[in-house]
Parts: structure tokens; sequence; C-alpha cells
């Protein structure tokens, strides 16, 4: 019997999160390359696998009728051997509050190139603090793998705040031989703008407080803001999503309340990341450069102009190169703009 030849990853290098993680799952059953992962998260205050880490891998273990070893609460290593993934319909339950968003990362580009449909049921966060916002998928993301030849949608069944959770979303996707490369250099005109202010469990002058807070500092116009109650049932959470669409892109930035955190400073912290972006002049900001990445790299080829690469960013390009030897190019275009180019 063949003994397996394990890729070996470092999971403290460069930003040292769950995104070595989750993107290692993803290529390898991409590859059919079977990894070993040690030092997983060890950059964090909690490291190791956490209960979202631990359902990633178990989804991508599910999916791809993989062979798996370390796959505990806390474990600092895993070794991962997969299959080819297989299309289907699969329920992933977090049992916490932890991103239902980040754990689609994990399946959904080995799932596009399976070769039957799949129906996933993920269960947990919704509106998180350090992970996408449902609304980014479907505003923003999924837009964008459209027109790459995806066929993805998603509907929010159930709101998921922290720290409670107990929030749904469904996700349908259809399958495509082939991911067609991105070419996303400007992104046109200024279409639309709105700011929505969700809110449930908490007092109403919190969500108006951070909508007056963007009328203020942004100078949109009331018909621009939006109040939305959510209905009661959700525990206690309240988000602030601003929302840009050009004719090319849209783009989504977000506040999340905090304990001790007053409604103008979560409302400060959309707005700061909004105007960076639009002074920049680009279309891909920094967050979605970072969901671009594993896409364009499935496709083989793509190219984006974005502001300065985060680390997130950074880290991701060198595990892209491990698993496909791919040749990830940036270069700086002006003291705001970089150019990102994969194959």
């Amino acid at each position: 019997m063949l003994q397996t030849r394990y890729l070996s990853i470092d999971g403290s290098q460069g930003e040292g999160g769950g995104q070595v993680l989750r993107s290692s799952l993803a290529l390898s059953i991409y590859t059919q390359q079977a990894f070993h992962i040690h030092h997983i998260r060890a950059k964090r205050k909690n490291p190791g696998l956490q209960a979202q880490h631990l359902t990633a891998v178990r989804a991508a273990k599910m999916v791809s009728n993989a062979h798996v070893e370390g796959d505990v609460i806390g474990s600092g290593e895993l070794w991962f051997t997969p299959n080819l993934a297989q299309g289907g319909r699969y329920r992933f339950n977090i049992g916490t509050a932890g991103s239902t968003t980040l754990v689609l990362q994990t399946v959904l580009y080995p799932l596009l190139l399976a070769e039957h449909p799949s129906h996933l049921v993920l269960s947990g966060g919704t509106h998180n603090t350090a992970a996408p916002p449902f609304e980014y998928l479907t505003t923003v993301l999924f837009p964008l793998l459209q027109k790459m030849g995806c066929q993805v949608t998603a509907t929010l069944d159930n709101y998921g705040f922290y720290p409670k959770g107990g929030g749904q979303i469904t996700v349908d996707i259809q399958p495509t031989r082939v991911l067609q490369g991105l070419t996303l250099l400007q992104r046109g005109e200024l279409l639309q703008q709105e700011a929505q202010a969700l809110i449930t469990g908490i007092p109403a002058h919190v969500a108006e407080r951070e909508l007056a807070q963007v009328k203020k500092k942004l100078r949109w116009a009331d018909s621009c803001l939006k109040f939305m109650p959510v209905a009661s049932g959700y525990g206690t959470g309240n988000i602030l999503l601003l929302f840009l669409h050009y004719a090319q892109v849209s783009e989504l930035f977000s506040g999340v309340a905090q304990r001790g955190l007053k409604a103008e400073a979560v409302a400060e912290h959309a707005i700061v990341a909004l105007q960076a972006y639009q002074a920049a002049d680009v279309p891909v900001g920094e967050h979605l450069a970072d969901q671009l990445l594993l896409p364009l790299a499935f496709a083989g080829k793509g190219q984006f102009l974005t502001v300065a690469p985060s680390q997130h960013t950074l880290t991701h390009c060198e595990i892209i190169q491990q698993f496909l030897g791919l040749k990830i190019q940036i270069e700086q275009v002006t003291s705001s703009q970089y150019l990102i180019t994969v194959g």
C-alpha cells in the first residue's frame, strides 16, 4: 500500500489565523493533495481548532469523503487526505455563533467544480465580527462569481448574531466545468448607496444614532438610510451595513455592535473603511481582494486593482502558491493602488 505524501503547511505563517486552514482544505480537495497542517491558529488568543474551524474541517471531510486525523476542539495539527468533491445535500451546524459564511468558503469552490448540484444548509452566526456578513455573499461576492460562470444563490433563513448564534443560511450551487478568469480594473459609475442598521433586542435609538452618524459624516440623503428591526427571538444584536453599488462592482462595509462600544463608534468603523475605499479609487476593497484570490486561483487567471494588500491577503497568496505553484504578482501602481495578477 502506498504511503500518503502530505504537503506540510505551517498554520502560524503570515497572519496565522483560520484562513490558512480554510484555504488549505479547499485547495487540498481541488488538487487532491493531502496535507498536514501544524501550529493551527498559533497567533490567536485561543489557538487550535475552535467550533467554527472544526465545522469547516468536517464540512470539507463530508463533501470529499476525506480521511482526517486531529479533528478535535483545541487541536493544533491536522492530517487531511481528500477524495473528489461530491455534490449533494449537506447540513453543517457550527453549534455556536461562529461564522456560516467562513465555513461556506471552505467547500464552495470545490463544490462548484463537482459533477452534481449541491444544496447546503449552514447554521451558526450570520452577522459576526471579523467575518463577512450574509449580505456580503449576495451583494458583493456572488455577482462577481456569476461573471466567472458560476451559479450560486443564497437565502437568509434566520439571523444569527454574536454571541447567541442560531442563524441559518441556505446555499444552492450549480456546478460549472470551468471557472472563467476575471479582470476588474475599474469600478465604474456610482449607481446607488445605502445604509442599513439591523437591530434586535436593543433599544431602537442605537440604530438611529448609527444612521445619524452616517448622515453627518457621509452626507447621505435620508432616502439612503434604512432602519431595519429584526424580529425578536434572535437574542440581541446590531450591525450597520454600508453598501456602495458601482457599475462594475459592489462593496459592503460593516460595523458590529459590541458591549461597551458606543453606536457612534460602531458607525465610525464602517464609515472610515468606506472612505478609505472611495479615496483609493479602486474597484476591489481590502476584504474582497482576499475573497477573490481562491476563485481566480481555481480559474488559473485573473487580475484586479485594489488597495494595499493586507497580511491576510499576502498569507492567502502564499498558501495558494504552496498548493498550485501558481504565480501571483503584486505590483504597486500608485501610492494607494495595487495590481494583483493571478496566473
